[in-house]
């Protein structure tokens, strides 16, 4: 019998990380290393009994953790990390332990075994910071405006030296905003949040024109995996976005109508950003993506309302 192939995902419990596992278990014998922190078990809960799949509970912090998730892996995937841009302005050090320093340690265990291949889990919303290039190709120089850009630019560079240094082969994935079943935070949920406390009003932060990129969480996942078949030699950044965008307005018009709370009166702060950090246009050029094959498969407005029927299936109705 052919031996399959053993990779890595870190926060495989988590959003992107558990739909990516869903993906790779078919093909792969698959780890997930998770603290669970933000991740939730019961997004893996289907895989435990897979003799193909492999759950340790424990961080990327932990070089015994480590160790232990390492054994027999060629492939990386890692999607760890403290994923609240907003929580990085509030605690700017709890970014940097996690997204950084553990981060770090975890390069270093992957130096040391001698495992040399890595996708990364990096930011397209964050990394280029208020980029007056649209649509930003990969070459933009980077000048993030928030703590968690300046951490994923940071980890970005790390890997771009230790692909020189060391040889290894690493992408980082400069993602859009991505959504989908499992999706716990940001600003679809945010709305959700809002219209069920308060049918009759939602607050919007800001004025409503902050334009963004998004893609639906399969394509997201398909992308990854392109990604890392094509390793090769080095530190490649990658855009990964749908190509489509949404105002802040437009996703408040859909969720209300979806919500079946098309009457609510929608209310703007008024603010240029929706909170510290906040870019305020997002456009990806997804040029260099699509060179490798990838395309995507969902039509934004599609996943939009695929994600917003599993909140309400999940969370149940508004009103």
């Amino acid at each position: 019998m052919k031996t399959l192939e053993r990779v890595l995902v870190t926060g495989g419990a988590g959003f992107i990380g558990s739909h990516l596992v869903d993906r790779l278990v078919a093909q792969f014998e698959v780890v997930v290393l998770d603290n669970l922190s933000s991740g939730n078990i019961e997004f893996i809960k289907p895989h435990m009994d897979n003799k193909r799949f492999t759950f340790i509970e424990g961080s990327i912090a932990s070089k015994d953790d480590v160790r232990k998730a390492l054994e027999g892996v060629t492939t990386i995937y890692h999607f760890a990390a403290q994923p609240d841009v907003r929580l990085s302005v509030t605690d700017p050090m709890s970014d940097f332990e996690i997204n950084i320093v553990e981060g770090m340690n975890f390069l270093e265990s992957l130096r040391k075994y001698d495992i040399d291949r890595i996708v990364f889990a990096s930011s397209g919303g964050t990394v280029y910071g208020d980029s007056e290039i649209f649509p930003t190709p990969e070459n933009t120089p980077l000048a993030p405006i928030s703590n968690y850009g300046a951490a994923k630019c940071a980890f970005e560079m790390y890997l771009s030296s230790y692909s020189e240094l060391y040889g290894m082969s690493s992408v980082s994935m400069r993602l859009a905003n991505i959504l989908g079943p499992r999706l716990t935070h940001g600003i679809f949920f945010d709305f959700y949040n809002k219209l069920k406390k308060d049918p009759s009003r939602l607050e919007v932060l800001g004025t409503g024109h902050q334009d963004k990129a998004y893609m639906y969480v399969t394509d997201t996942v398909e992308a990854a995996i392109i990604l890392a078949s094509k390793l090769k030699q080095g530190h490649l950044p990658v855009n990964v976005s749908s190509g489509e965008g949404l105002t802040v307005s437009q996703i408040a018009k859909i969720i209300c109508e979806e919500l079946n709370a098309s009457d609510a009166k929608i209310e703007y702060t008024g603010s240029k950003r929706g909170w510290a950090g906040d870019v305020v246009v997002m456009n990806l050029d997804i040029n260099l993506l699509k060179s490798f094959g990838w395309k995507p498969k969902v039509v934004l407005e599609d996943g939009v309302r695929l994600y917003i029927d599993w909140l309400v299936d999940t969370y149940g109705a508004i009103r």
